[in-house]
């Protein structure tokens, strides 16, 4: 198969999913600028995904810090943390996994640099390998929902590609067809960067996963004239309200789904939902570059000085949601009430791990 991600004793290779699926080409970084860049350009994507670069980059980078004291180390940390935060701000596994890593060494006693060095790169680990099993849970909890024979629609990539390993949506539809069930994935384009056709399309061949692939402008009709059984989709935020951000397309799919009365189900993480974010309108949006619409693959397609709105992400309000698929289980609404008792778990987890950590 494929690993998208793999950490090495000095550095960190990373599958350049912009090549694909025409070449499949590593990137070798040995520092944070490399990873950043990387980020920037699309090259490692999806919300799981970045949360586990950025802790490995930090990681890594962070073994150059030479600081004589306890406060002068972490001064010199959130710098780090700061400059891969601000490569993409929309996805929030990236600030909860250098969350995570700040306040694994906040607990740590006194001071000694190789120390710190050596609990980040174990921490980051973890969280790596921790994102794999729970995307594992998040395809048994979801394929439950998957009937024998179903027609699944999906948009962008929420594959291996989109995290540690294994996947989301993608994850869900995998492990349905794991456990024997026919199924046909119907795989959205995903304009303007075309993660459906280019990503997706190559892990659904990968998996022989039956799959078709459509225009992101097909999907209702093919809703009307071919039916679908759920849409499963990915996230790169989900509100305390349920409200889910996710790749540009997303918004239209879920208008869709329920005019033709099919269950839209959104699948990720505990780690992308964001409690402190209330609603949908909070997330902040990322708008990109003008020239992912005017170009396609290096050739301009679109007239000189045309004005361009370039929104990365759109939110899928919760009231069209029939479902949050977490590694936990299948939040259902009313959203909040779940993502309250989630976060109420995740937190006793935590001081319960400081306990243990202590004893």
């Amino acid at each position: 198969m494929y690993q998208p991600i793999e950490w090495k004793e000095d550095h960190i290779l990373l599958l350049d999913q912009t090549k694909l699926p025409g070449q499949e080409v590593y990137i070798e970084c040995r520092d944070l600028e490399t990873v950043a860049d990387a980020i920037r350009r699309l090259a490692v994507r999806g919300a799981p995904a970045l949360g586990v670069v950025a802790a490995l980059a930090v990681a890594l980078e962070a073994r150059s810090i030479s600081a004589a004291s306890r406060e002068d180390f972490f001064q010199e940390l959130q710098k780090l943390c700061k400059r891969i935060l601000e490569t993409r701000p929309t996805a929030v596994n990236m600030q909860w996994a250098l969350q995570r890593l700040t306040e694994k060494l906040r607990r740590a006693a006194g001071y000694d640099k190789e120390t710190f060095k050596r609990v980040l790169e174990q921490e980051a680990l973890a969280i790596f390998y921790e994102d794999i099993e729970a995307n594992r849970q998040i395809g048994r909890h979801g394929q439950a929902l998957v009937p024998d024979g179903a027609t699944i629609i999906t948009i962008c990539n929420t594959g291996s590609l989109a995290t540690a390993g294994y996947g989301t949506a993608f994850g869900v539809i995998r492990a349905a067809a794991e456990a024997g069930k026919k199924v046909l994935a119907v795989s959205c384009e995903t304009r303007p960067l075309l993660q459906g056709c280019r990503l997706t399309a190559w892990e659904l061949k990968k998996n022989n996963i039956p799959f078709v692939l459509i225009t992101d402008s097909m999907a209702g009709y093919y809703m009307k004239k071919r039916g679908a059984d759920l849409v499963i989709i990915g996230a790169d935020r989900i509100a305390a309200n349920g409200d889910s951000a996710n790749k540009i397309g997303s918004y239209s799919l879920a208008v869709l789904a329920q005019q033709h009365a099919i269950p839209f189900y959104v699948a990720a993480p505990n780690a992308t939902i964001d409690p402190a974010t209330l609603h949908g309108d909070d997330i902040p949006i990322e708008e990109r570059n003008p020239e992912e619409i005017t170009h396609i693959g290096g050739p301009r397609i679109a007239p000189d000085g045309v004005a361009v709105w370039n929104p990365a992400f759109d939110v899928v309000p919760n009231a069209l949601i029939a479902g949050i698929i977490t590694e936990k289980g299948i939040i259902k609404p009313p959203f909040e009430d779940g993502i309250k008792n989630i976060a109420g778990e995740d937190r006793q987890e935590k001081k319960d791990n400081r306990g243990q950590a202590t004893d």
